[in-house]
């Protein structure tokens, strides 16, 4: 995979590996790794606050599983 950055963010980038010592492609992993679950944790609050507010209603797991083997 290639990622393109604009030229202050790459220079930036550069300026970390000398100073850290790491690889590019590390702090890169690292850098999507903990965005990934940044946004994950958000999605995962949004559906809790709507439950939580009655905007949505759960239903059992059992219900969950013999609608998805309905095919909805």
């Amino acid at each position: 995979m290639q990622v393109r950055f604009k030229p202050g963010t790459e220079s930036r980038l550069n300026e970390l590996v000398a100073k850290t010592s790491r690889s590019t492609a590390d702090l890169i992993e690292d850098a999507m790794a903990g965005y990934l679950a940044e946004e994950t944790r958000n999605m995962l609050d949004g559906r809790y606050d709507d439950v939580k507010s009655g905007r949505v209603q759960p239903i059992h797991g059992e219900q969950a599983f013999a609608l998805q083997s309905l095919g909805g």
